[in-house]
């Protein structure tokens, strides 16, 4: 095995097309009987007409930080699993625009690539999501830097063991860990052997107090409560509030980067943020260096429709980073 033939950054999780469905005529309602989260309400039985519709291909979270790392300098590949249908192919050809390594993706025959419907009202969005069940498996594989693991659908359990043992094998290989959707499902014990191998874990506070069964958002009770898990380096995103990031010791805190622009659309936010902070800590930044680098990504991709249009090169990011607000600084908590 070469240098030249080692993956700096291997991205693991489903890939989907998303179809973004603009929304004027609907309106938002107050969760009932106590529910936390708002509701996109449309009238029922109704026909509802729409402003436009996009189709994105090749995205998703995996697919999202696979396009940033390659972006920001990283060898990427994506291991990943497509159906038999030409929206598969055009999810190939559209990674391979950002040179991401394809050779790893999948085609599972009499099977339909995942397909969400995301439905824009304002700058928020409400995502419909199905994932095929695929016949999920490890491949053969080469030197790995970086494993980074998100979203796959409920039958993926076997799966991660499958990623575990490979990592009892290389423990040379580093695994940054974001759950999705079915991993949060699934619950900490399950994945137990993952959170316990992760070496920067990633979610936002609302995510944090699902997968931890709490009600509280002190950020210092959820920051322990992950590392407790096992992840040595814990993030934690909190939206306007901005985002967190510990080594176990210190809790560090930055403000959402500010480029006085209102966001367009909110969708790949915390991919691009997850991603990007793993990038730099793969790139030999401290964890400071690494927590001001994320939310820059973020904002930049909250101007664009999807998840990946707005992700920046290094240059570009360090640009932003050279000429950033004045409040954009790093604060120890603890």
């Amino acid at each position: 095995m070469t240098e030249n033939n080692k993956i700096e950054f291997l991205a693991i999780g489903d890939i989907v097309i998303d179809a973004f469905i603009k929304l004027n005529d609907a309106h938002e309602h107050k969760g009932l009987d106590g529910e936390q989260s708002d509701e996109l309400c449309l009238r029922f039985g109704d026909k509802v007409p729409y402003e436009s519709v996009d189709v994105l291909y090749a995205v998703g979270n995996s697919p999202n930080a696979a396009v940033s790392a390659s972006r920001l300098g990283l060898r990427t590949a994506l291991l990943s699993t497509i159906g038999d249908d030409r929206n598969g192919q055009e999810c190939l050809d559209t990674l391979k625009k950002d040179n991401i390594i394809t050779d790893y993706i999948k085609t599972d025959a009499g099977k339909k690539t995942n397909y969400h419907y995301v439905l824009w009202y304002g700058v928020e969005r409400t995502i419909l999501i199905r994932h095929e069940a695929f016949n999920y498996h490890l491949p053969s594989m080469p030197e790995i830097g970086w494993i980074y693991l998100s979203s796959m659908a409920e039958n993926s359990l076997p799966y991660h063991a499958e990623i575990i043992e490979f990592l009892k094998n290389h423990p040379e290989t580093k695994l940054a860990f974001q759950p999705g959707t079915f991993q949060m499902k699934l619950g900490a014990e399950k994945l137990k052997d993952v959170y316990a191998r992760t070496e920067i874990f990633f979610c936002n506070l609302e995510e944090a107090e699902r997968i931890l069964n709490i009600q509280n958002k002190d950020i210092k009770v959820l920051v322990k409560g992950i590392h407790d898990l096992g992840p040595k380096i814990v993030a934690i995103s909190d939206g306007p509030n901005g985002a967190y990031a510990s080594d176990g010791t210190e809790i560090y805190h930055i403000p959402m980067y500010d480029d006085g622009n209102p966001p367009f659309e909110r969708t790949g936010a915390g991919d691009a943020f997850s991603s990007t902070f793993t990038v730099a800590i793969a790139q030999g930044k401290t964890i400071g260096e690494a927590l001001a680098w994320g939310p820059i990504n973020s904002m930049s991709v909250v101007k664009y429709v999807g998840a990946q249009k707005g992700l920046l090169s290094k240059e570009k990011l360090e640009e932003y980073l050279a000429k950033a607000p004045e409040n954009y600084k790093i604060q120890k908590l603890v």
